[in-house]
């Protein structure tokens, strides 16, 4: 009789960053395979690391019914973070494996990079260190945040810690949510506004939206056009909901001043990528959640949630499709 647990983790640096996950794992008497890649898995790596686990800490990697049928006998899937759209719930809950989120453990470190994009674009930061290093001594001159309208499309705990951030900039808040939290606006002086305002308004558009069949794409060659020749597009949320092809149209034919995006459609991004070849695109590696409290933090509700599932229990933040 197995008397086991083997947990997949698929996030990565985890014994650098959760070691107070794994060892409340290992003290439960879980065997723990790491991602040593450092980079989600593909389809392919995934194959010979999923017979016989119980329980997955997952990361950005697919997660759908091809996996499932290779993983007979997981129970568990833990996302490391908030978003699933990498995950089948229909199909996982057809097979009774239950999956479970953090929402709001990124929140912060993800805020903090959004503000951090911003500033860079309109000081030109990255570009300045490479000249500096370089030994030149190029005195490109940026644009001051103050005076200027942001807009945030989507207004959940994200937008709204960025909302918070951003008071003491002294800019314009502006936001676009279809269901929009009024008291929350009210309390941050954050306007509310349609989708299309938000974009017509801004001087720097901040997308904090969810994953959705509906917002695939959402920005795409119609809303970049709505934009301001000067304006600012920071994408720190998700790669499927902007249309990587309308926005390297409009940076290559400047319809806006520039982006600073966290996340591609497909990932990890190739470097024929034609939106890496551009001077006004300000480019991370999906790394928005990537800070110690963060790791430390999402690896322990994690952990306690592939726990409590071993142990016959619902995890906290259980979701259903």
């Amino acid at each position: 009789m197995k008397t086991t647990n083997k947990v997949l983790v698929t996030a990565t640096n985890y014994s650098a960053l959760c070691a107070e996950a794994k060892q409340l794992l290992e003290e439960a008497g879980c065997e723990i395979v790491e991602n040593r890649l450092g980079r989600p898995h593909t389809y392919e790596e995934l194959i010979p690391l999923v017979a016989d686990i119980d329980g997955v800490v997952a990361g950005v990697d697919k997660w759908d019914e091809e996996v499932f049928k290779l993983a007979p006998n997981l129970k568990a899937i833990a996302r490391f973070g908030v978003g699933v759209d990498n995950i089948d719930l229909a199909k996982a809950a057809e097979l009774g494996i239950k999956v479970s989120n953090v929402p709001g453990g990124n929140a912060n470190a993800v805020a903090e990079l959004a503000v951090g994009l911003i500033l860079s674009m309109l000081r030109n930061i990255p570009a300045l260190q490479q000249s500096a290093k370089r030994g030149y001594w190029d005195r490109r001159v940026g644009e001051e945040l103050a005076g200027k309208t942001v807009g945030l499309l989507g207004f959940g705990h994200i937008a709204q810690m960025v909302a918070r951030k951003l008071q003491g900039f002294e800019v314009r808040l502006i936001a676009f949510d279809k269901y929009p939290n009024e008291a929350k606006a009210s309390e941050l002086g954050v306007e509310l506004v349609s989708s299309d305002e938000a974009l017509r308004q801004s001087d720097v558009v901040s997308m904090h939206l969810p994953s959705l069949k509906e917002t695939r794409h959402m920005m795409s060659h119609e809303q970049f056009a709505m934009m301001k020749p000067s304006a600012y597009f920071v994408n720190t949320a998700r790669g499927a909901l902007v249309n990587e092809e309308a926005l390297y149209q409009a940076l290559n034919d400047r319809v806006i001043a520039g982006a600073a995006i966290d996340v591609f459609e497909v990932e990890p991004v190739s470097a024929d990528n034609p939106l890496l070849g551009l001077d006004t695109l300000l480019a991370t590696p999906h790394t928005a959640a990537e800070t110690a409290e963060t790791y430390r933090r999402v690896g322990l509700v994690t952990a306690q949630a592939l726990l409590d599932v071993f142990a016959g229990k619902d995890p906290a933040n259980l979701l259903r499709e």
